[in-house]
């Protein structure tokens, strides 16, 4: 498997006819949650999987509408079918055998041999629709006769299809149109084209995901199809369709590719910058979604949805680091529109989905405030008037006064919280309890209570809100001078990583597990370290978290620990925290050691290579993977694209460690 060098991000691949080359994966995004995803063999491996992933509440409810367009090319009477599937008890059909390579460059592109011809694949989704281009050109001695049939599970990602009466067969016939509507609850399907479209409503059964052997019980699935396009082409010529939901975009198929193609290009930092770098510039933009009335950080493809966590916590990498001071300031003020009585919720509902006030994600918006307001300024219309008053309104209700639920700030000064939900980001559910139950107080949220008021009194102190200031100083400087006596360990020289929010009682208790927890405080807050506490704490995780792919959930030592994240759902769920290493988390350990040894070039020189070669190997070209197990040989697992994984490696990459 050969990768395009630098000095370019675009990935390629040269396939030659090898299936095993062409099992990685390629994601293709449009600004506004759609997706078009799958192997470079277009042999789909999960249910998610599809040319045409459309969000039809942008950037959420994500349904699998063109899944294929088997693609038959007639040359001399000779039929060359392209396609590639697996179907049960059977290997999988011939088609990767006439690929000859991929290329993301930047739009995905494949090649295929046809005997003496050649014919390239091309596709772009448009920018800001649920709307795809598929265009072929042909390179030969004879025109060619392309055959187009769009299989269409026409249902929400995580679901399957399965042959039934209830399609609508109906197909409605324009000059260059087809419109089906099989699926009456959500928008019709327009296909353009420039060819003839022969109706014939069909079936095609027993699709196999191999991926989802792994995660699903249920790993099958048919596909309807409305017919088959016929599209002839002319030596050295190209052809378009194009498939939309609900109405068709504006501009020929050269525009909007073009459109896609220019947006892409722009999203390269250039020559100066190395291909790591560039590599990661373009990851970042496929979870911005931009180009949509509802600017935010999609968590990852291709099944995460937008949690504000995630969104938060990736802000900075995904914007920031690209010099997007603008997208970062749309995408933040879309998130503080959605408090309600100062907190925000876990995550954007989708539908009827109810909406879970989290203290958590709320505690992660001061995080990407105080990195905004680095990036344009205290003076800066929007920080002033817009974001400041959020993030008092923030912090006046997690001090809790009035109202002590979900949060509220106890005699201490430790943030206490009682959400319905799981309260930190270790909150995977198997059999619907928590798996990491941390009822306590949160080592890493007093850290960022900490860090929220400093932020609070810093910014009330410069507009002159002198009342809020002193509140704000007051909660830091109680947190301050209770932490290091409530949370450090002596036993295991490192701190707790929650505790009881009793002090001195016979209900009081205190979790002495290694976990990173400690690590994402002591990068928030170091001032709640003392340097002798500093050092033992990345001495302990240098020798019992840290893996090459990422930070384990917790100690290599303890009993508990899981190496593998594998199994059933609710396996894989108890694996998630208890021991996975998670790529994000050295985002926060290039943060740490890097202010443990602020001068030592050899120390930022071992940072780099470590960030740098956690990206080696996922599963989708160009991207970092959400976790990978904790046990050698550190597979990757979970979700293959993950936002926060690319942002803070982006980060801690030019930022920390000011590598180019």
């Amino acid at each position: 498997m050969t990768f395009a060098p630098e000095p370019g991000p675009w990935p390629s691949v040269a396939i030659d006819g090898e299936l095993e080359r062409a099992e990685r994966e390629f994601l293709h995004t449009n600004g506004a949650g759609a997706y078009a995803m799958s192997t470079l063999a277009l042999m789909h491996t999960r249910r998610h999987h599809g040319l045409l992933v459309a969000a039809l509440e942008p950037p959420l409810d994500r349904w699998v509408i063109l899944s294929h367009a088997e693609t038959t090319v007639t040359v001399a009477g000779r039929p060359f079918k392209l396609a590639t599937h697996q179907f049960p008890g059977v290997a999988p059909t011939l088609g990767y055998r006439n690929l000859k390579s991929f290329a993301q460059d930047p739009l995905p592109r494949w090649t295929y041999r046809l005997g003496k011809g050649v014919i390239e694949r091309t596709l772009a989704l448009a920018r800001g629709k649920n709307a795809v281009v598929l265009r072929y050109r042909w390179q030969g001695s004879s025109p060619a006769r392309i055959s187009l049939m769009p299989l269409m599970p026409m249902r929400r990602i995580e679901q399957l299809a399965r042959e039934h009466g209830g399609m609508k067969q109906k197909v409605t016939l324009r000059p260059n149109e087809v419109e089906v509507q099989p699926v009456l609850a959500i928008p019709p399907i327009i296909f353009s084209h420039r060819g003839v479209f022969m109706g014939s409503p069909d079936w095609w059964r027993r699709f196999e995901y191999t991926e989802d052997l792994r995660r699903y019980p249920d790993f099958q699935e048919d596909m309807w199809t409305p017919g088959t396009f016929e599209l002839g082409v002319e030596p050295g010529a190209e052809v378009h369709l194009v498939a939309a939901v609900g109405a068709l975009p504006e501009g020929t198929p050269e525009e909007i590719m073009e459109e896609a193609r220019q947006h892409l290009l722009s999203q390269d930092l250039g020559s100066e910058a190395s291909g790591f770098r560039r590599t990661l510039a373009v990851a970042a933009d496929s979870f911005a979604s931009d180009a949509c009335a509802r600017p935010a950080v999609v968590a990852g493809y291709p099944w995460l949805g937008v949690a504000f966590r995630d969104w938060l916590i990736a802000l900075p990498g995904i914007h920031l680091s690209r010099g997007r001071v603008a997208q970062a300031k749309r995408s933040l003020a879309e998130a503080t529109r959605w408090l309600r009585a100062g907190l925000l919720p876990k995550e954007i509902p989708v539908g009827s989905q109810r909406r879970v006030p989290s203290p958590d994600a709320t505690l992660w918006l001061f995080e990407a405030a105080r990195a905004v307001s680095e990036a344009c300024g205290l003076d800066d219309p929007f920080v002033k008037g817009e974001l400041y008053p959020a993030l008092v309104r923030a912090y006046l209700r997690l001090r809790g006064r009035r109202l002590k639920k979900l949060a509220w700030a106890n005699p201490d000064g430790f943030l206490q919280t009682e959400p319905p939900e799981p309260g930190t980001w270790m909150d995977a559910r198997a059999a619907g309890e928590p798996v990491t139950p941390r009822n306590g107080l949160a080592v890493e949220h007093q850290a960022l209570w900490h860090s929220a008021c400093k932020l609070v009194g810093a910014w009330a102190r410069f507009y002159g809100h002198h009342a809020v200031e002193r509140a704000a100083e007051a909660s830091r400087a109680l947190v301050s001078a209770a932490f290091g006596a409530r949370f450090w360990c002596n036993e295991t020289d490192y701190p707790f990583d929650c505790t009881s929010s009793e002090r001195a009682s016979a209900e009081s208790w205190a979790d002495s597990t290694i976990r990173p927890n400690a690590l994402v405080a002591l990068a928030v807050a170091p001032e709640l370290f003392e340097p002798w506490q500093t050092d033992a704490v990345i001495a302990r995780a240098r020798s019992e978290l840290l893996t090459f792919r990422g930070m384990r959930t917790l100690s290599v030592e303890d009993r508990n620990f899981v190496g593998h994240y594998e199994g059933d759902a609710s396996e894989r769920e108890r694996a998630l925290h208890q021991g996975s290493a998670w790529p994000y988390l050295l985002g926060f350990w290039v943060r740490a050691v890097r202010a443990q040894n602020p001068g030592d070039e050899d120390v930022r020189a071992e940072l780099i290579e470590l960030v740098e070669g956690a990206m080696h190997g996922g599963s989708v070209l160009g991207h970092a993977p959400q976790l990978a197990d904790g046990e050698e040989p550190h597979r990757w697992r979970a979700c293959p694209a993950q936002a926060w994984s690319t942002a803070l490696l982006f980060a801690a990459h030019g930022g920390d460690l000011g590598a180019d």
